[in-house]
């Protein structure tokens, strides 16, 4: 049993003990202190609901809970639910194709779904292309045609660039069917012709070892893509610089002709656009690169190595027939 005595303390059978805090005299509770069972302003308590603070594991209306960034606080998303792993970290995959990896294109179906459809249109833009250089190569008839029709050359140039310009700076071009596939199959006419002109004054034997040389080393650059674990995605600097150099190399071979000054151009070029290769189909692969290309732009990512091939052919080409004078 507990007595209050006069001079403030208990008293026990053991003895006095003091009252305990925020306890007055007479055994009543003193004002400003926190007391068991009732809730203190500022602290939640369970049981009661408190200002700010979810209740029965649901965020409150109006205040900033973990996990749901709300407008108008640091770190929120101006009101919307958070970013899911379904949602592309590209800033902007309308203009800029690129962007991390990180969003569900690493899904195995959806991945290999693209991959296909990409191979499938490089596969139809690779087979006209070839029809194209087969005919200037055996056909005579058509050589002498476009040797006295020049316009042709002159007005495939000019659908080649406005259909690749468009290509490359329009993202709703590139990406809405069928406005995409038509100013593909246009590019792809138009760059076969040019192709076909460029190889009719070149021998048959040069023009089929070049072709021959360009299949390996596609088939070759592209399993290496597959299988490397080296990440070739963050080089698009580098390789952006490497290709100003080339076109400013390419600028002093028109004013400086010579056999060697054109063999290490060419091979310059074929080594670069080797590379290039390895570059465009890492970025189309996704997985565990830096980098990858989103899986509507499979129109963007068919026309990246179809000019990758394109160029290693002519450079290939022209590194045979600079051996052969």
């Amino acid at each position: 049993m507990t007595t209050w005595k006069e001079d403030g303390y208990y008293g026990t059978p053991q003895g006095t003990v003091p009252p305990p805090p925020g306890f007055l005299p007479g055994g009543y509770p003193q004002p400003g202190y926190p007391q068991p069972g009732y809730p203190q302003p500022g602290y939640p308590q369970p049981g009661y609901p408190q200002p700010g603070y979810p209740q029965g594991g649901y965020p409150q209306g109006g205040y900033p809970q973990g996990g749901y960034p709300s407008a108008g606080y640091p770190g929120s998303f101006g009101g919307s639910p958070p970013p899911t792993a379904g949602m592309y970290n590209s800033t902007s995959y309308g203009e800029d194709p690129l962007g991390s990896h990180g969003f569900d294109f690493s899904d195995k179906s959806i991945r290999l779904g693209f991959i296909r459809k990409v191979y499938g249109i490089l596969m139809v833009q690779l087979t006209v292309t070839l029809a194209f250089i087969a005919l200037f190569t055996f056909h005579d008839g058509t050589k002498v045609y476009v040797t006295q029709h020049p316009a042709l050359w002159w007005i495939s140039l000019i659908l080649m660039f406005v259909c690749l310009l468009s290509m490359a700076c329009c993202g709703e071009v590139r990406r809405k069917a069928p406005m995409n596939f038509i100013f593909l199959s246009v590019f792809t006419l138009a760059e076969s012709f040019l192709l076909g002109c460029a190889t009719a004054t070149f021998k048959k034997e040069e023009v089929f070892l070049a072709v021959l040389i360009c299949t390996v080393v596609t088939l070759g650059l592209t399993l290496f893509a597959f299988q490397t674990k080296i990440d070739f995605t963050m080089m698009g600097g580098v390789l952006f610089v490497a290709a100003l150099i080339l076109m400013i190399f390419g600028i002093i071979t028109i004013f400086w002709h010579g056999k060697i000054i054109t063999l290490i151009y060419a091979s310059f070029g074929a080594l670069l656009f080797s590379i290039y290769i390895i570059y465009d189909t890492q970025i189309m692969l996704g997985g565990k690169h830096k980098y990858a290309i989103s899986p509507e732009e499979y129109i963007f990512a068919a026309l990246n190595l179809y000019l990758d091939i394109v160029n290693l052919f002519l450079y290939i080409l022209t590194i045979i027939g600079a051996s052969r004078d």
